[in-house]
């Protein structure tokens, strides 16, 4: 049969799209878009005159139209699988986050399927090939490499010849707890337009503890093979110097005073790691020389170097050790001469002179005072006053000034009018975190005899609760966030998981049982930080959700994915291990100490801090072994899972915040 159309003749059936579409366009019998007085006529009217096959043509063309609609729809929503309404995903009074997730600068992202199946299994890195060799002259001569060494497996990651050159100058800014921050390390840079979050999936309602450690296999034995694989890179390719570069098998200078090895020394004696000590020992005797016109950071020589030093000649009782302390404490000194008393943040220990950061006049509070455990123990053993006298009088001046929120301090204190700045922000995090730490550690070193230490510890401690902890929305963790002129901020560094170590350390001397029971609370959170992560690695900050609605506690920021090989959760595993038993600590610990082997571990030895925690195929490694990964993580790890309860026993030592052990002093009599 053989249909024509008006304006259309000889148009066989069926007609093709574009000639319906002329169709409708031309032909006035159609009367959709035609003018005059055809449009005054009714549109119901004119359908009806349309023949029926008209009319099914324009019904299927509709028809198929939606169906492509529906179907492009549908494909739409499944790629965004995972992704949480934005009003539901984000509840939170840090409105700066807030803002940039409502307005679509930030998106959720899948995270793993569960906590105990969440990575592949990825090999260990691979130095990259090098054909340049750096200078190693202070590297003992039976470990010098030729450059042509096999390698067995590859690394993919940003590594960039000529950037690990020798004399290279890197980029430092304030430093603080352990850590040189780099320019590329800070940890909360303004947020980019297209900033994204990666929140993490929800973890089952259930903790399980792993099956533990494979039959045969020693924990205390993995830990010394980790310590030996991380001393091995050093000695190889850093030898005496401050840091490895584990993956351009090289070094980096941050003071020029040896700090790995130094860091290192009582590690390697409680490991019983005799051989590398020795050799340690004879690179100090020989080698190390503080008479050096070098500017170094007063906070961090004084924990790693100083504090390295008094706790190594308290563990083996060699006077070279004391001797190398006291002349680095009288270089120190300087520091303190001040209008107010408040040392400057750095001194040239061969010049004698001191400076505060060349952009302001202030110090980092915790800088300031978490000095006071080495200064005091130096005028201990040498019976000279003046170390003790200066640290002491700093803590008496914070003690009185004006400004706290209850018992909380702000972040910085001017050398010169010996008054805070900034403030109206409080955090336990960077800046001020050992200043908690340091309170009840120097009660407990001086015999529990300065009660105003005592007072000002638990003073903070109230003020924590009331204004810093929180529980997140969906499974309760309870978390210490910070305080920002009044305003909750959900955002919790690393730093922070030195806590529920201290905590429980005062709870074990006395003090109330509430600080036990936050202690454990926040020790589950430092976990889940780790296992809630695909490499099974902590962020340096984490963000919480206070919103219950949602099933997400944890997300990340792409500038806070980093993990520094820091030791903080570990350090209050094995505090918490200590003082309860619980075997979960030690499970949480070999699951860390896995991860670290699985992710950060390099062939050719030592381990490297990563930028991506979330990714374990793009982990982008930092090529750099901080030196409190062997003084501190590694330390922590072995003394958790040590049965001796007796090997520094928390009631003959307490830990500087580098984790160098010094005695706890008689009690005075009464």
């Amino acid at each position: 049969m053989v249909t024509t159309f008006p304006s259309h003749a000889n148009m066989m059936y069926p007609p093709t799209r574009k000639d319906f579409i002329s169709l409708t366009l031309t032909d006035p019998t159609c009367n959709i878009y035609n003018n005059g007085k055809h449009r005054k006529q009714s549109y119901w009217r004119k359908w009806k005159q349309l023949s029926r096959l008209q009319r099914s043509l324009i019904l299927f063309f509709l028809a198929v139209t939606l169906v492509l609609a529906l179907l492009s729809y549908s494909r739409m929503s499944k790629s965004r699988t995972g992704s949480s309404k934005k009003e539901d995903w984000l509840e939170t009074n840090d409105d700066r986050l807030k803002s940039e997730f409502l307005h679509g600068k930030v998106q959720p992202v899948v995270g793993p399927d569960s906590m105990t199946n969440k990575v592949p299994n990825l090999p260990i890195f691979q130095s990259p090939p090098i054909n340049k060799k750096f200078p190693n002259k202070r590297g003992p001569p039976s470990l010098k490499k030729p450059a042509n060494a096999s390698h067995t497996l590859v690394v993919e990651k940003r590594y960039v010849p000529g950037e690990e050159e020798n004399g290279e100058k890197e980029k430092k800014l304030v430093s603080w707890r352990g850590a040189m921050i780099e320019a590329d390390q800070v940890t909360e840079p303004p947020p980019s337009a297209n900033e994204k979050v990666a929140a993490v999936p929800p973890a089952p309602a259930a903790l399980v503890p792993t099956t533990g450690l494979p039959v045969g296999v020693d924990r205390l034995e993995a830990v010394r093979d980790a310590f030996r694989h991380a001393w091995k890179g050093y000695k190889m390719y850093a030898w005496g110097h401050d840091e490895l570069k584990p993956i351009s098998k090289s070094f980096s200078e941050w003071f020029g005073l040896g700090l790995t090895l130094i860091d290192s020394l009582d590690t390697m004696w409680m490991m019983d790691l005799k051989e590398e000590f020795a050799e340690a020992k004879q690179w100090i005797e020989k080698e190390l020389s503080f008479n050096q016109n070098v500017d170094v950071n007063l906070f961090e020589t004084t924990i790693r170097v100083l504090g390295g030093l008094l706790s190594t000649y308290h563990l083996t009782g060699d006077q070279l050790f004391l001797n190398k302390a006291k002349d680095l404490g009288s270089r120190l000194m300087p520091a303190f001469k001040t209008p107010s008393k408040i040392p400057f943040s750095d001194v040239n220990i061969g010049k004698g002179t001191a400076h505060p950061p060349r952009w302001t006049s202030d110090s980092s509070m915790a800088e300031v005072t978490s000095i006071q455990l080495e200064f005091r123990e130096l005028s201990r053993l040498t019976q000279d006053p003046q170390y003790k006298e200066a640290a002491d009088e700093v803590m008496k001046q914070v003690h009185k000034l004006p400004g706290k929120h209850d018992g909380l301090i702000p972040m910085f204190i001017n050398t010169n009018t010996g008054q805070f700045t900034h403030r109206g922000i409080y955090t336990l995090g960077a800046r001020a975190d050992s200043y908690y730490e340091y309170l009840l550690k120097q009660w407990l070193q001086g015999g529990k005899s300065e009660d105003e230490l005592l007072e000002d510890y638990i003073e903070a401690i109230n003020g924590v609760k009331k204004h810093l902890v929180r529980q997140t929305g969906p499974r309760k963790w309870t978390f210490v966030g910070e305080l920002s002129h009044n305003r909750f901020s959900p955002k919790m560094d690393h730093l922070v998981c030195f806590l529920p170590g201290t905590l429980a350390l005062g709870a074990h001397n006395g003090l109330p049982g509430d600080h036990m029971d936050l202690a454990a609370q926040l020790m589950e959170t430092c976990y889940h930080m780790y296992a809630q992560m695909e490499t099974g690695l902590s962020p340096e900050i984490a963000h919480f959700n206070l919103n219950a609605a949602d099933g997400h506690d944890i997300f990340v920021k792409p500038a806070d994915r980093h993990n520094l090989l820091r030791p903080e959760t570990v350090e209050s595993l094995f505090y918490m291990y200590r003082f309860t038993k619980d075997p979960k600590y030690r499970e949480w610990g070999w699951e860390i100490l896995q991860s670290f082997n699985k992710y950060t571990k390099v062939s050719e030895g030592g381990y490297t801090s990563i930028n991506n925690v979330r990714d374990p195929a793009n982990l982008e490694p930092r090529d750099k072994m901080e030196s409190f990964f062997l003084g501190e993580t590694l330390k922590y790890l072995y003394l958790l899972f040590s049965d001796d309860m007796e090997l520094l026993s928390l009631d003959k030592y307490v830990f500087n915040t580098e984790a160098h052990p010094l005695p706890i002093w008689p009690s005075p009599p009464k």
